[in-house]
Parts: structure tokens; sequence; C-alpha cells
């Protein structure tokens, strides 16, 4: 699939700039928030911030920012059925065709000692969502949660003229299964040890 439109949204920038800045050479259009977006308009990527995408503002101190049917339609619409896209048509929503996405450090606030509270604020929702659908719709959409994979993923960009390989967007899927699983596993366990 030509990846005409991605969203970024990392706290480990590691690597980040060799992605970003491969996609802007193919004119893929990035939408971003928050650091990421600054980090990403200081390398010249100059992305779309999600909320003039969406035209809805980030509210509730960020925990509500890109859960709006502009992104989820966007990620998840079947791009060969009929329906699919006359609804995309209707509702003036656009294909997103990569999820670029680190989860909220969850794991690593816990492990420093923390309040309540901060733990709380680290469960990731926007995130796992948005991972969630992509890998769902692997078929149209390139899921990277790992900045280990990026080298790979430039690489099938730069070969397929802007594309990646279904192969390579079914193995990135794989991963975001695990992490999700992973990462809520960590929810459970620290919660479960909170109450008892």
């Amino acid at each position: 699939m030509k990846i005409q439109r991605a969203i970024i949204s990392v706290s480990d920038k590691t690597g980040l700039s060799e992605l970003a800045l491969c996609l802007k050479e193919f004119n893929v259009e990035v939408l971003s928030t928050g650091g990421t977006k600054k980090y990403l308009d200081g390398i010249g990527v100059n992305p779309v911030e999600v909320s003039s995408y969406t035209g809805f503002p980030e509210i509730m101190d960020g925990r509500v920012k890109t859960l709006h049917p502009k992104v989820h339609g966007g990620i998840l619409n079947i791009r060969d059925n009929a329906d699919h896209q006359a609804a995309m048509k209707a509702h003036n929503i656009k294909h997103i065709d990569m999820i670029v996405v680190n989860l909220y450090p969850f794991k690593e606030v816990i492990s420093k000692g923390c309040k309540f509270e901060e733990a709380i604020e680290n469960i990731d929702i926007g995130g796992p969502s948005m991972i969630r659908a992509a890998a769902k719709n692997f078929k149209f959409v390139t899921v990277i949660v790992d900045p280990a994979d990026y080298p790979n993923i430039i690489e099938s960009i730069k070969t397929n003229n802007g594309e990646t390989t279904e192969e390579l967007r079914f193995y990135l899927a794989m991963k975001v299964f695990y992490l999700t699983a992973d990462y809520d596993k960590a929810i459970y366990t620290y919660l479960s040890e909170i109450k008892s």
C-alpha cells in the first residue's frame, strides 16, 4: 500500500528523524501532537496538528486527542470496500496509511515508584486504540511500535516506491498484539498488587 498519510506520536524519538525524513522524501502527509510535533517541526517535517485534521481540540489534559472518527475511520476503513469508501467521502475522512506510536511508559513509571494517580495517568488509551486498529487493518496500514524496525521500514519504502509489503505489515501487526497484551498485563499486575 502506498503511504500517503501517517500519524506519528512517540515518547521514544530514537531513530525517528531518519524515518520522518524518509516519509517527507516520499511526500507523505504527517499528522502529530504535542512534543512529537515540536520535534518534527525542528527537523523540517512540519506535521499537521491532529486537532487541525479532526476539527476538534485536544481536551481533558490530553486524555482525548486521537479518539476521533476521522482518526479511527481513516485507519480502519477497508480500502476496497465500496460502502467504507462512501462513508469516508460522506464524512470527509482521509486514509491514514501508517501509525508510528510508542505507548505511555507505564512500566517505567511504576518501576521508579510513583503515586497511584501518576500510574493511572500513564495508562495509555489513544495509543493502544490506534495501534490495535492499524494492526487489525494490516492489509492496508503499516503500524510501527518499535524504533528497531525503522531501518527495515525505510528500506521497504525506498525499495517499493513509497509502499510497504504485506509480509512486513503482518509482522508489525503481530508485534502490536504482543505489546498490547504485555502492556495490559503490566497494568493488571500493578492494580492487583495495589488491591492486595
